[in-house]
């Protein structure tokens, strides 16, 4: 078993260490974040004032384990960030590393289960498997936000632990040890920060905000009475409070299991960025922090959080980017747990072209449309349509086409999805069709190059088609 300071404490030690973390970050937080952005409000503010400001915003007060030498050496050392008095702004693109933390009574040692209870109750600690992870490229240089959902069954190498899943390295090591399983899966990419926030922090969050809306694209129920988890949302567009929320995050009792829950994510957190952050949560970023820092522990400093956010609050709904790690279900016969095994090939493209790291395994100049794999989700309820674009999909070159479930939400504009991240692709599909929006996701047909869902701006381009051969 590795040695890990945080892991091996005592519950006493626990205790008080973190008893005196929250006090100091309740202090630190609420008072440099009011004198940062009060200063940045004012036009003019003196060559002073902009010092101290300089190096109250560079201390980290919402860390809540201390990283060891050897830990923290796992991140960049170099800044991220510049102030010049006024809000502080990125100066490269950086690569931070977000892990959500769902820890129960029974996880832990120091928490035995309470009979009294009667059940495994959430713990406010970061101590145990990673339920979400995802690598968030923050991009000034081509003003694009990228997001890279990597599913916890993904297998793949941890240290001192093997081949594993990847969601254990959090468990075993930390923050360090998960950059560094993220960094061996994806060939070496370097991780600049982390943050860790726990699920009651995402409760809150939400709520803080004011909920958000988002559609739920199929009823959810389920009930496990031993953890007190209860899901019960209905299909919809429909506004979400903070436990609605988490219970549409941890719903993955369907026939996908995570990565379908991957994909709700991904609906979730566009929904989110585009609704909450903007320049309005940045002025109330303070009070939201109150909230929510207990649950959050970050290497990231007040100033570079700010750039972050005000790099996020400006970002174009287009150039928001939302990937999945390629790959397959693991074959029950073959392994002895369920793993995501990944696509290394495609993966190495993903990276290439997203990350601005690594090499490209392979070059498409021309694309064959023979060996593209178009899947359609009609949302227009009309079969003559998509037989229409069957056709017309047929007679242009495209022959691996799969017609999946129907897109239950019925959609004003088509969706063209880069389900693997090749924009060139959805581009050319999107050209064919002479309508849709390409949006570059992992939210269409699992097994598609790209997923058209079908929406009813492709109507009037199919009945003119009709007109003019008749």
């Amino acid at each position: 078993m590795p040695t890990n300071k945080f892991l091996n404490s005592t519950p006493s030690q626990d205790s008080t260490i973190e008893k005196h973390q929250k006090q100091s970050s309740q202090f630190s937080t609420g008072r440099w974040f009011s004198l940062g952005l009060g200063l940045a409000g004012v036009a003019m503010i003196s060559a002073t004032a902009g010092a101290l400001l300089a190096v109250s915003l560079s201390s980290t007060p919402l860390m809540q384990q201390k990283l060891s030498p050897e830990d923290a050496a796992v991140f960049s050392q170099q800044d991220l960030a510049k102030s010049n008095m006024k809000l502080p702004e990125l100066t490269r693109p950086v690569n931070i590393l977000l892990l959500g933390i769902k820890v129960l009574t029974s996880d832990l040692g120091e928490y035995p289960q309470d009979k009294n209870l009667g059940y495994h109750a959430l713990v406010n600690s970061f101590k145990g498997l990673s339920d979400t992870m995802l690598l968030v490229r923050f991009d000034p240089k081509n003003e694009k936000l990228t997001l890279l959902s990597i599913p916890r069954d993904t297998r793949t190498y941890v240290e001192d632990r093997g081949l594993t899943k990847i969601n254990a390295a959090n468990y075993y090591g930390g923050p360090a040890k998960s950059a560094k399983a993220v960094s061996e899966l994806l060939g070496g990419v370097g991780i600049d920060r982390y943050i860790r926030v726990n699920v009651q922090g995402v409760e809150k969050l939400i709520d803080s905000l004011g909920g958000v809306k988002v559609y739920v694209p199929k009823d959810m129920k389920y009930q496990d009475d031993s953890q007190h988890l209860y899901i019960n949302l209905k299909a919809g567009k429909q506004k979400l409070n903070g436990n609605q929320a988490l219970q549409f995050l941890r719903f993955r009792y369907d026939n996908l299991g995570d990565i379908g829950r991957v994909q709700r994510q991904q609906l979730l957190m566009r929904a989110f960025v585009e609704q909450s952050v903007n320049v309005k949560t940045l002025s109330r970023l303070p009070k939201i922090l109150s909230v929510i820092q207990s649950h959050l522990d970050t290497n990231l400093s007040v100033e570079e959080l700010v750039a972050l956010m005000n790099f996020a609050a400006k970002i174009q709904r287009s150039n928001i980017q939302m990937l999945m790690v390629p790959g397959e279900f693991s074959d029950p016969e073959e392994y002895s747990a369920s793993y995501w095994l990944p696509d290394f090939t495609t993966l190495d493209n993903l990276i290439y072209k997203h990350f601005d790291f690594g090499y490209q395994r392979s070059e498409v100049d021309n694309l064959d449309y023979n060996y593209i794999t178009v899947a359609i989700q009609d949302s227009t309820d009309n079969w003559e349509t998509v037989d229409q674009l069957v056709r017309s999909l047929n007679d242009n070159g495209y022959w691996n086409i799969k017609v999946a479930k129907p897109w239950s939400q019925s959609l004003e504009v088509t969706r063209i999805i880069a389900q693997k991240g090749d924009i060139q692709v959805a581009q050319a599909v999107q050209k064919f069709l002479g309508c849709g929006e390409v949006v570059v996701e992992s939210t269409g047909y699992l097994r598609s190059d790209v997923t058209i869902q079908l929406g009813k701006d492709w109507l009037p381009i199919k009945d003119e088609s009709q007109n003019s051969q008749n």
